[in-house]
């Protein structure tokens, strides 16, 4: 590589708790570990954040506050810097980041990468945000020079919206499992509920939203909870934390229901659990559900588009339910109860999400895999 340009940059503006933030903090350091010399664009207020990064990975303040007024900054950053490949995520940023390459005139590659199944996404949106997105996506995302998703069914969404052969979207595993994750699901759970000879606990995780549809895996813990003793905890904050526990409280159940939050270490909740549901209405790739399955535990995820339907092999290491159908996952939440799937199986279905194996897909998707790291 050459001594002195950038061989990756990554601009991105997260909340700091989101799906790509756990993405790119795994990402990173192994990125590292190859050598390259890695930029990280920052805006103010945005995450991911790293406690420490290594040596050939450095911090650029681009000095604003949010990407709507990041472009001006990111276009003298490209000139001055001109890095080997930019890298980008979320639709909003890499809109931003197309249009800065455009403006600069300057030779670095453009990857830009969706993390959702944005047609499902849009369709909660009003008429005008709704085609104002299409049409960006159809103008801008034709000048990327690499296009990612974490799942073949968000490949074929995406090249479908962006009118765009198929082949033009390269699905890369997301790295889901690092060096850390055994130790840190073998931690202590300071929970009540994980005692033994305390009830079986169902777990779910993920922001207190409509996406993630907890409504739904409430209604199927009553049902299961009229025929078996069992608790469920719902780990994550959100809009519609009171929302679920006035559901809890109507369906009779609250006192076997938790909410207790963000969860710091969510694996060793994970491996103490013995089924995890997914109930999301929609997602790109269920990340949740790699790392329960990583854990050991049985899982039961609705069949949304897109990603659980490829995790679980179309049912081999879980069932898949229809969304929104409660009494469905209530049945297949009772079945893994009474027949697990086997530990063994759920760790072969997750070897692919791998960081290193991620890393190295990624790499080779922009063109800067130069050998073993």
């Amino acid at each position: 590589m050459s001594s002195s340009r950038t061989d990756l940059a990554l601009f991105l503006a997260t909340s700091g708790h989101s799906g790509v933030d756990r993405i790119m903090r795994n990402l990173v350091p192994e990125f590292a570990r190859w050598g390259l010399r890695i930029d990280l664009l920052r805006v103010k207020g945005h995450g991911p954040h790293w406690d420490d990064l290594p040596h050939n990975v450095r911090t650029i303040d681009l000095g604003v506050s949010h990407v709507n007024t990041a472009l001006p900054a990111l276009v003298r950053y490209l000139r001055r810097s001109r890095p080997e490949v930019l890298l980008s995520d979320k639709d909003k940023v890499n809109r931003t980041a197309l249009t800065a390459r455009a403006l600069a005139r300057v030779d670095t590659r453009v990857a830009v990468r969706i993390g959702t199944t944005v047609s499902k996404n849009l369709e909660r949106r009003g008429w005008w945000a709704r085609n104002g997105q299409l049409a960006s996506i159809r103008l801008f995302y034709r000048h990327a020079d690499c296009i990612l998703t974490p799942s073949e069914g968000a490949a074929e969404d995406l090249a479908r919206i962006a009118g765009l052969p198929l082949k033009a979207v390269t699905v890369v595993p997301s790295p889901v499992l690092t060096d850390r994750f055994d130790a840190m699901a073998e931690a202590t759970v300071d929970h009540p509920w994980f005692a033994p000879g305390e009830p079986p606990v169902i777990l779910g995780i993920g922001e207190l939203c409509a996406r993630k549809d907890f409504a739904t895996l409430l209604k199927a813990f009553a049902e299961l909870r009229r025929d078996r003793p069992c608790r469920l905890i719902i780990g994550g904050e959100g809009r519609q934390r009171d929302k679920l526990q006035q559901l809890a409280r109507h369906l009779g159940v609250s006192d076997d229901v938790d909410l207790p939050g963000f969860l710091a270490n969510p694996y060793a909740y994970m491996r103490r659990a013995k089924v995890f549901a997914l109930t999301s209405i929609c997602e790109g790739m269920p990340v949740v559900l790699i790392e329960a399955m990583a854990c050991g535990t049985s899982v039961v995820s609705t069949d949304c588009p897109s990603g659980p339907k490829e995790v679980l092999g179309d049912g081999r290491y879980g069932p898949l339910v229809p969304v929104g159908d409660s009494s469905a996952l209530a049945a297949k939440i009772a079945d893994m109860l009474d027949s697990p799937t086997s530990p063994e199986a759920l760790h072969e279905a997750t070897m692919p999400y791998t960081v290193t194996n991620s890393a190295r897909q990624y790499l080779n998707a922009l063109g800067l895999l130069r050998g073993e790291g």
